[in-house]
């Protein structure tokens, strides 16, 4: 397979639209890096089907692909609506309640049990992704809210509720989730996205268990609350990557700010080696039309030259009418930005702590050595991938090329910017290695006679311990 080369990564959500196994070979040939299964929609037999036609696609191409199971996480919907929908008016009031029932402009059910006790006057309601604004006056603490419509709309069954000003009591890690994070992890994906994440206590709930399973799955947390946003050093510190999910966090505070907080969350997880994703709704006119918008064209590019790892799409390929065209489409723009006006080497704030001293000193000169010396290539054996996030985080503007004897590692370095894998298994000496490993790379035309490549590696390197040498070879 002629794989689109691109340095920030595609993160592709998997439905209807895109799991029909020769559209999806196709978008993987065209640029998508990671296949996302959202819990939220469809039943676990529809998503193993997509892993399985994951899996064939990339045994058969021999292309890492990266699996993301993305939770559903305590989404608070409303119930069903009365057929058509019903019309909410302007400072008319409206009874929220738990029992259930078919909604109408009067009543309307919530699927949330504790909304009654959670909530107090005054506080906001959005329904609809904010669509709809209700304002509470009252609440029974038992089954029934009063509210007031503050903007209205049509109502229909089954719209999602945000709380920007309540703290609720939910868990983030709920008994769905549990059931599907089981699946996910029976079938070994390699990233687990958790959903409405609030503090760091819930990354380290789902991280033990699934400890307690035996598996090794990896977890992004996704930022779609003001507390995560209050709590962001410590989640990031705790998570293996991280989720800008703009829908909902537009939508649980101030749009205007969110902007601005991605660049922050982007920039501190470059700071701190973890992988970045920027999501939610960047080419979404291309659902219904085979051409985007230029402002969605400028919010994927600034979204590239912000520093992200990779750029998620959803109802784009999983309902969209054009997948494969959205997949070129992003592509095209990635490829134009990192080819012109990409800040490669950007600044990056590190913590040199004492555990990690010698491997992130030596993954930062290998980065310095490019710049200095116009390396073609950073070429680095790791067993854990630690250095691979490590090299990724400055940006070089150098080719990635990491060997690992770890199969499952290279699916899930499909997420880290600039990254390319291979599966090697010849560990016998330090400098057989090396030679080994620039060979493979001139085989597959990746590098030329009389070009410099920058390798790191351990010694000894049987041992696969952490990384603790760096030597600059002419091919």
């Amino acid at each position: 397979m002629n794989k689109v080369q691109k340095r920030t990564k595609i993160v592709a959500t998997l439905g209807p639209a895109s799991i029909n196994k020769i559209t999806l070979t196709n978008m993987v040939a065209l640029g998508v890096d990671v296949c996302r299964l959202n819990f939220s929609h469809g039943s676990q037999e529809d998503h193993l089907i997509a892993i399985k036609t994951i899996r064939e696609i990339s045994e058969e191409n021999q292309v890492p692909i990266g699996i993301l199971a993305d939770l559903q996480g305590p989404k608070i919907r409303i119930g069903k609506m009365k057929e058509g929908g019903a019309l909410l008016l302007n400072g008319k009031k409206v009874t929220i309640t738990t029992k259930e029932l078919i909604g109408d402009e009067n009543n309307i059910y919530i699927t949330y049990e504790n909304f009654p006790n959670d909530v107090s006057s005054n506080e906001i309601i959005l329904l609809d992704d904010g669509k709809i604004q209700l304002r509470v006056l009252s609440s029974n603490r038992l089954d029934t809210v009063e509210c007031e419509v503050v903007h209205g709309g049509v109502l229909t069954s089954r719209k999602g509720v945000n709380l920007p000003n309540t703290k609720i009591s939910i868990p983030s890690l709920t008994d769905e989730d549990i059931d599907n994070v089981n699946f996910a992890l029976s079938y070994d994906v390699e990233w687990v996205a958790m959903s409405f994440v609030r503090t760091a206590a819930d990354i380290i709930r789902l991280k033990d268990h699934i400890a307690g399973q035996n598996k090794k799955a990896r977890i992004i947390a996704k930022i779609e609350k003001p507390e995560a946003i209050a709590n962001i050093d410590e989640i990031i510190a705790v998570s293996d990557a991280i989720m800008v999910a703009r829908g909902d966090l537009g939508v649980e505070m101030p749009m205007e700010e969110v902007p601005v907080l991605q660049k922050m969350i982007v920039k501190k997880c470059r700071d701190a080696s973890k992988p970045v994703i920027i999501a939610t709704q960047m080419l979404e006119s291309m659902i219904t039309t085979p051409r985007p918008t230029r402002a969605e064209i400028n919010d994927v590019a600034n979204s590239v030259l912000d520093g992200a790892d990779a750029v998620m799409l959803s109802g784009e390929t999983s309902v969209g009418e054009f997948p494969e065209i959205v997949i070129e489409t992003m592509s095209k723009v990635i490829t134009h930005v990192e080819k012109t006006s990409y800040p490669y080497f950007a600044e990056k704030k590190s913590s040199f702590d004492s555990e990690t001293l010698i491997s992130d000193h030596i993954c930062a000169s290998s980065v310095f050595l490019t710049q200095k010396t116009g390396a073609k290539a950073i070429a680095a054996m790791t067993s854990s991938g630690y250095t691979a996030f490590e090299i990724s985080s400055h940006r070089p503007n150098a080719d990635i090329y990491i060997f690992t004897s770890n199969p499952t590692l290279l699916n899930t370095l499909s997420v880290v910017w600039g990254v390319s894998g291979f599966y090697y298994d010849s560990f016998e000496s330090t400098d057989n290695s090396i030679k080994d490993v620039n060979t493979i790379l001139k085989e597959k035309g990746l590098l030329k006679t009389g070009e410099l490549v920058v390798n790191t590696a351990s010694i000894p390197i049987e041992s696969k311990g952490k990384t603790n040498m760096i030597k600059v070879a002419i091919v």
